[in-house]
């Protein structure tokens, strides 16, 4: 997870603090020099974290703070305000044309993921109902326009292309089929290099002054750290870009790319890539970025993953079974299948506000989802839609079929006449059991139901 050694550092810092009654200057100032060295092993640049802890440590050491019943929280609340200050205070919108099409330039070296999170922004675009267009504008790097068309095909979203021919013509037939076809946004796929060069940003800079893009993003790979804020400092002074797109903030436990580019360029960080799928691309938001540092969960983030993941009419229709106790297991295999959308369990349950810490040493075993969702597609069509009919016959089929012991088969059936007794009683409560139907719904995490990861 991303930030989890700064998360780490951080909470042993505060902890420190937790343990005192009451703190003087020097208890303020030793914490703060915690939290430097925090953010320095996380790779944020020594000048943006130097000048964070001196704005927390000039506001902690207020006598508002040190007589307060909980100076120590007023503290951790100081840092909260500033890590949200420092990331951009509040989450920034693409900027759009007052007339369509919208142009968004995306921009950055080779390698980056430019091409992939086109396709996961215009992706998103269309999920919220716009009519995005990806344009083929790297014409030197090999299979680049065949990589767009392929990722474009699975996102759902047209490519225009015109071979090797100059990008700058390519960006400007681009935007005019979009304005005569009604497409609302055009992603410009640009051309990066290894390395910044004159001539990639010569190219760049005609690019920008042909079609006029309303928006110019640069994508910046997270996991490279420092050297992020150096080409982040070059691209916002040749081009002036509007905002930043980082990837592989899943796979960079420090983060400090992050925090440092956003200070250094003073251009917000629009989206976060978290993931290899097209799907997981987020918003960024600050806040509640800076509130998962701090091990405060993030549950705005969990329900709007849940609501863009989970089908409202297959949950309105299972309702429905609940109510009749007509719920089975190929409605948990639906509803198992759904959940594995929204990520890993870890991540999904780190968002619990007072769960995330705890967990952080836990083995969450993954694979139980899967061992659950083998022993269901190894039963027929009939033995799924009424389980009572499985045999012992039947169960030794199974297990076989799915490479396990009767006993897993076992369990899975135990587990399910459990939860059919739980809706039985729910659906008797008539006071109020629309409610506590759908809190006890299978489609968010840590109900318990069958297949739910276990914990070690």
């Amino acid at each position: 997870m991303a930030f989890e050694g700064l998360s780490d550092k951080l909470d042993s810092a505060f902890k420190k603090l937790r343990s005192k009654g009451s703190l003087n200057e020097g208890d303020v100032k030793e914490a703060m020099r915690e939290v430097r060295l925090a953010l320095l092993e996380a790779d944020v640049s020594y000048k943006v974290a130097k000048d964070f802890t001196a704005r927390v440590t000039e506001k902690a050491i207020g006598a508002k703070v040190m007589e307060s019943l909980t100076p120590a929280q007023m503290v951790i609340k100081i840092v909260n305000d500033e890590l949200t200050a420092l990331m951009g205070g509040t989450a920034a919108r693409l900027n759009t044309a007052p007339h369509p099409p919208t142009i968004v330039m995306m921009c950055g070296l080779q390698g980056s993921g430019k091409t992939t999170h086109s396709a996961k922004i215009a992706k998103m675009l269309r999920g919220q109902g716009h009519r995005p267009l990806l344009a083929a504008c790297d014409v030197y790097r090999p299979a680049a326009i065949k990589q767009l068309q392929v990722i474009g095909e699975q996102a759902g979203v047209p490519v225009f292309e015109e071979g090797q021919i100059d990008p700058v013509q390519i960006a400007l037939d681009a935007v005019r089929l979009a304005k005569d076809q009604g497409y609302d946004y055009v992603f410009l796929d640009t051309a990066g290099r290894l390395h910044i060069d004159e001539q990639l940003m010569t190219e760049l800079k005609n690019i920008k002054a042909a079609v006029n893009p309303h928006e110019i993003l640069l994508v910046v790979d997270a996991m490279t750290g420092q050297d992020a804020v150096n080409v982040a400092s070059s691209f916002n002074e040749a081009l002036g870009i509007d905002g930043l797109v980082l990837t592989k903030l899943d796979g960079d436990t420090r983060g400090g790319a992050a925090l440092s580019a956003r200070a250094v360029t003073g251009k917000p960080i629009k989206f976060a890539g978290v993931g290899e799928k097209l799907d997981d691309l987020d918003t960024f938001h600050p806040d509640r970025m800076a509130s998962r540092i701090l091990g405060m969960g993030d549950v705005l983030s969990l329900i709007e993953k849940a609501e863009q993941t989970l089908d409202d009419k297959r949950a309105e229709e299972l309702e429905k079974k609940l109510r009749a106790n007509k719920f089975d297991l190929n409605d948990l295999l639906m509803q198992m299948e759904e959940m594995k959308k929204m990520g890993s369990m870890k991540d999904i349950l780190s968002m619990i506000p007072g769960l995330g810490k705890k967990i952080k040493d836990v083995d969450v075993d993954e694979s139980q989802l899967d061992r659950t969702r083998a022993i269901i597609l190894s039963m027929t069509p009939k033995e799924r839609a009424k389980p009572d009919i499985i045999n012992p016959s039947r169960k030794r089929r199974i297990a076989a079929g799915c490479g396990m012991q009767v006993e897993d088969v076992n369990r899975l059936l135990s587990q399910y006449r459990q939860m059919q007794k739980l809706f039985k009683q729910l659906g008797g409560n008539r006071g109020g059991s629309k409610k506590k139907m759908r809190r006890m719904m299978p489609n968010m995490p840590g109900g318990g139901f069958p297949g739910m990861p276990g914990m070690r």
